[in-house]
């Protein structure tokens, strides 16, 4: 049988496994133990030196012996920082922080469902296809870990991403792609009380550039923001170099270039009123992720939340994760909810009533 007890002791013992973006050799080393207690085979990689990480991405697999068909099912081991020595608090079904660090229901929470959903696989013998388990890490820092992932080792093309907050019942099948945008602006530095005539204050270079861009929700599939700007020094120095951050998402791929070329265009012409220059540097931090609503995926999400007396709700989302890279790779995912609340901030909480509920979901998709 399916025990909460158990699903709640192993999140305990998760979180207190310190595993930072970068730092998760420990939690990797903990999770490979448990796979081996349970003769559960698992592949690992090396991603984490692509980026200078201690960790590594592990796939697990419970060979079928029906013809089900095969399915994985995914969570990350980071933790947002502060994340040291988490002492959690249980108020009934409520597990949350002592206010001094972050919890780890995200995504400790989706790890110790899959992990209970197999525990009863696995003790009931119940005859299933074949099942993966993907565990990966730095998910928080733009997802590292699956982006530098082998993929040698994950064959299975349906996965189910046990990662969004809220209550069970969360089914998120759509996700847009993000560019991620950093503009250097060079005017030309003077003293403003003697010769300001002389500089190029690429403040205003900047300002001008910001005040051309169209900022904010462009549309119901594209948004665009400013997330940092810096530069300058002294109030008598006309600023010649000035630095700002900046993304754009949208859901649609031709949207999401010409909106950054729109800013690059903005740019430039501020340049060119002013006699400054810039350098626009802009790199795809990770596409779209859509799954057809007709696909086998989908329809076994839904059907199992609907067995399981869980009304589904089909959103599409406005951030990115690990499924926007494993689509990028020709994976078919879905996000589901696992009762996660107030997520990379000392006040997360999670729900185990709820986290519970998408452990029993989970495992009807493993077998029945």
């Amino acid at each position: 049988m399916l025990s909460r007890k158990r699903m709640e002791k192993t999140f305990l013992d998760m979180i207190s496994v310190y595993s930072p973006s970068k730092g998760e050799k420990e939690m990797c080393d903990w999770i490979v133990e448990y796979l081996k207690a349970r003769n559960i085979d698992y592949l690992t990689d090396k991603a984490g030196e692509a980026y200078g990480g201690n960790g590594y991405n592990i796939v697990g697999l419970l060979k079928g012996n029906t013809d089900k068909m095969p399915i994985c099912f995914a969570a990350h081991l980071d933790q947002i920082e502060p994340c040291k020595d988490v002492k959690p608090v249980i108020e009934g079904d409520i597990i949350r922080t002592d206010g001094t660090t972050t919890l780890g229901g995200d995504d400790k929470g989706g790890v110790a469902a899959i992990l209970e959903a197999v525990e009863d696989i696995i003790e009931t013998d119940t005859p299933h296809g074949d099942i993966y388990l993907l565990f990966t890490v730095s998910e928080e820092i733009s997802m590292l870990g699956a982006k530098n992932m082998d993929y040698s080792i994950l064959p299975c093309k349906d996965i189910v991403v046990a990662d969004a907050a809220g209550a069970t019942g969360v089914i998120a099948y759509k996700a847009p792609a993000m560019e991620a945008i950093e503009v250097t602006f060079h005017g030309r530095k003077a003293h403003a009380g003697i010769e300001p005539e002389k500089g190029i204050n690429a403040i205003v270079v900047a300002s001008k550039a910001i005040a051309n861009m169209e900022i904010g929700r462009l549309d119901e599939e594209t948004t665009s923001n400013i997330g940092r700007i810096e530069g300058g020094s002294a109030t008598n120095i006309v600023t010649d170099k000035v630095t700002f951050t900046a993304e754009v998402r949208s859901h649609d791929m031709d949207k999401l270039k010409k909106t950054v070329a729109n800013m690059e265009e903005a740019c430039k012409k501020a340049c060119d009123e002013m006699g400054a220059t810039c350098d626009f540097v802009h790199e795809l931090a990770y596409p779209t992720m859509s799954l057809d609503l007709e696909s086998d995926l989908y329809k076994q999400t839904k059907e199992a939340m609907i067995k399981e007396g869980i009304e589904p709700s089909t959103v599409i989302i406005g951030g990115g994760s690990d499924a926007n890279i494993l689509a990028g790779q020709g994976y078919r995912s879905v996000i589901i909810s696992v009762g996660m609340k107030d997520v990379h901030t000392v006040d997360e909480s999670i729900d185990m009533a709820e986290l519970f509920k998408a452990c029993k979901v989970m495992r009807r998709m493993m077998g029945e």
